[in-house]
């Protein structure tokens, strides 16, 4: 069996780290807490209920304390990520690393939405996961039905091919387009979430704009055609109707009113100049894309190495 290490982020929940660590300690065999800065006494609570202890002077983000924990491995095993305010059922975890340890998964995604809705999660909730769900799906070109998870599972391959770029919590949807990006294979199973312990202390509309423009700030480098050519299209789409309305309306008679010719003219120039750089930006991202997928750096090539080496013992036994 792999050692399961699992890393708990956590800023402030010296109220529910000590319960979270001990029942995690049932299932895995290292647990790393990831104290965030926090003011009150998460790191001496956490400490003193048997997990390992690392320190961030200041409140630097989930994505920051999520890099940390992965640059603290040195060995082999399989990683395990879940939020510490309660959310999430420890009891899950063999769940969510079976996948890996059959050799079926380099990353599994613990999701809430697999089988349908969850009735008990708030309806302003849902609509806005459903919002950032489609939207870091468009950028990864997944099929996750819940892209915001804190609950993952990672093959210890896995660990060196994430950018940790986002040190808040738009991390979630990062790290499934890196993921997506190194042909990673993903798989989602079934997990339990309890909305009567939320601490969050960010509020969830809030906390939902800012993942948004987070996912859509990276679309732009990753999904040009979406971000530039699509808007472009729609653009020139409405100049060129524009047009053919006015050129109607003098054909008939009728004067052409400054504003709406300038407005077409707009629109249409503008419209033809966004579709063109969303082309040109693909290609190039296509280009820089098939460079990093033939150009190994070192710590990946070792990483597919490895992947392929439990891959075969996994289908051996």
């Amino acid at each position: 069996m792999r050692e399961i290490t699992a890393i708990l982020p956590a800023f402030n929940e010296e109220i529910s780290i000590g319960s979270i660590v001990l029942r995690t300690k049932q299932y895995v065999d290292r647990i790393i807490v990831i104290d965030d800065g926090s003011s009150d006494h998460t790191a001496e609570v956490a400490g003193m209920a048997g997990a390992e202890v690392i320190r961030h002077p200041k409140n630097m983000g989930k994505g920051a304390a999520l890099k940390t924990g992965f640059e603290s491995l040195n060995q082999e095993g399989i990683i395990v990520t879940m939020d510490t305010d309660g959310q999430h059922d420890p009891a899950d975890i063999p769940r969510l690393v079976e996948p890996i340890i059959n050799g079926e998964a380099d990353m599994v995604n613990g999701s809430r939405y697999l089988n349908g809705n969850r009735k008990d999660t708030p309806m302003y909730r849902r609509v806005g996961q459903v919002m950032l769900d489609k939207a870091t799906n468009i950028n990864s070109g997944l099929n996750i039905t819940d892209s915001q998870s804190g609950f993952r599972a990672f093959a210890d391959y896995t660990k060196d091919i994430f950018r940790f770029g986002q040190n808040g919590l738009a991390i979630e949807s990062e790290m499934l387009a890196d993921a997506a990006n190194s042909d990673l294979r993903i798989k989602e199973v079934e997990i339990g979430v309890r909305y009567d312990v939320d601490c969050s202390t960010e509020h969830p509309v809030k906390h939902g704009i800012q993942v948004l423009l987070k996912v859509l700030q990276d679309l732009e480098l990753r999904k040009p055609l979406y971000y530039f050519t699509l808007p472009g299209i729609l653009a020139t789409t409405l100049g060129i109707g524009m047009g053919l309305e006015l050129l109607r309306v003098f054909f008939h008679g009728g004067s052409l009113y400054i504003g709406p010719t300038l407005l077409m003219v707009l629109l249409t120039l503008l419209g033809c100049f966004l579709a063109l750089t969303g082309i040109i930006l693909h290609h190039i991202s296509k280009l820089m894309i098939n460079v990093e997928k033939t150009g190994f750096k070192e710590p990946e090539l070792r990483a597919f190495e490895r992947r392929h080496d439990f891959g075969k013992l996994a289908r051996d036994n």
